[in-house]
């Protein structure tokens, strides 16, 4: 009897022992990168006002990124946006052109053919880029068209911020907005004006009837469009068929990013990650990249165009290496952090 204690306590050693490794393993494997502060890379900074950086392996794979921390309600700080009409211009030069700024990245998808975006920019309450909504059709569909509904994220006069799906439209002084995605609308009308949107998303006479989705107007100082919606509630959900950006299994692509969200707390996450340099820098998925943001305590947070058009300059100095050969690519519309000096 002894003799069987002895063995039964030893496997329950042994039971805890293995529970202890895979455990130990499993956080291993989906431990999150370790990000350095590197402000002293990038001074004179505000104090309400970080750079970090990591060179951590993401999933086993070479990885470099870094992401700037801005406090929203630091008066000290101007959170706004500058465009171009049909024209380009790098980071660098859009750098030049606002008085030095504090920050420049990144922000919208645009038109090679024509410089234009194709996402909402607003500044100073202004909307002066609009969403696109309407997608042709191909092959047998040609006669159809798709009506996404595409993402942006927004700061306010009070200076909270906002990610929300959003109808433009340029015969509208407003920005509508929606707080839940809907399903994409596929009809035979090429263009869908603000009256039509409101009959789809409340096709019901009753206004609380179901299905309903809150269709309000989006009151914004500063907001730039882009996409898929990577994190809601503070959970990873992403919108990436229902805006139709990186449809089916592009999902699963690896290219620099841009993305941006902000926290419960009141902090401004705007992060790029170095892609497109086999060995050194690979790039991460748009779940890699919900994932990262979740783990800085993101409520909501959005993707922004990527690729060759990945970059973020603090003070004027690069932060990733753009993937481009040519390095910057210039680009229609950029998100700035000035800081006021009062």
């Amino acid at each position: 009897m002894e003799q069987f204690k002895n063995t039964s306590m030893l496997m329950k050693c042994i039971r805890l022992i293995f529970i202890i490794f895979f455990s130990v393993g499993a956080n291993l494997v989906i431990a999150q990168p370790k990000w350095v502060n590197v402000d002293e890379q990038f001074q004179p900074l505000p104090k309400n006002f970080h750079v970090y950086k990591t060179t951590d392996s993401l999933d086993g794979k070479p990885f470099i990124a870094y992401y700037a921390e801005a406090k929203l309600k630091d008066k000290n700080l101007d959170f706004t946006t500058d465009t171009t009409y049909k024209r380009r211009l790098t980071p660098k030069q859009f750098f030049e052109k606002n008085n030095n700024p504090l920050l420049v990245v990144n922000t919208t998808f645009f038109s090679f053919a024509t410089n234009q975006n194709l996402n909402v920019v607003i500044t100073n309450s202004k909307l002066v880029s609009y969403n696109v909504h309407t997608i042709a059709g191909r092959g047998k569909d040609t006669f159809t068209y798709r009506h996404p509904m595409g993402s942006a994220i927004g700061i306010s006069k009070k200076r909270k911020a906002d990610v929300a799906w959003l109808f433009t439209d340029s015969l509208q002084r407003s920005t509508y907005a929606m707080q839940q995605i809907r399903p994409v609308l596929k009809d035979s009308i090429s263009n869908i004006d603000l009256r039509r949107m409101k009959s789809i998303i409340h096709p019901n006479p009753e206004p609380y009837a179901p299905p309903y989705f809150s269709f309000n107007k989006w009151n914004m100082k500063t907001a730039v469009g882009g996409g898929p919606v990577l994190v809601q509630k503070g959970t990873i959900k992403i919108t990436n068929n229902e805006e139709l950006k990186f449809t089916g299994k592009a999902i699963d692509d690896k290219h620099p990013r841009t993305c941006m969200g902000y926290t419960a707390d009141g902090r401004l996450i705007i992060m790029v990650i170095q892609g497109r340099f086999a060995g050194i820098a690979e790039g991460a998925t748009l779940t890699q990249q919900a994932k990262l943001l979740v783990a800085l305590g993101c409520e909501e947070a959005l993707n922004l165009d990527g690729g060759g058009s990945s970059c973020m300059l603090i003070n004027g100095k690069e932060t990733i290496t753009p993937s481009d050969k040519e390095g910057e690519r210039a680009v229609p519309a950029v998100f700035i952090i000035s800081q006021k000096w009062l």
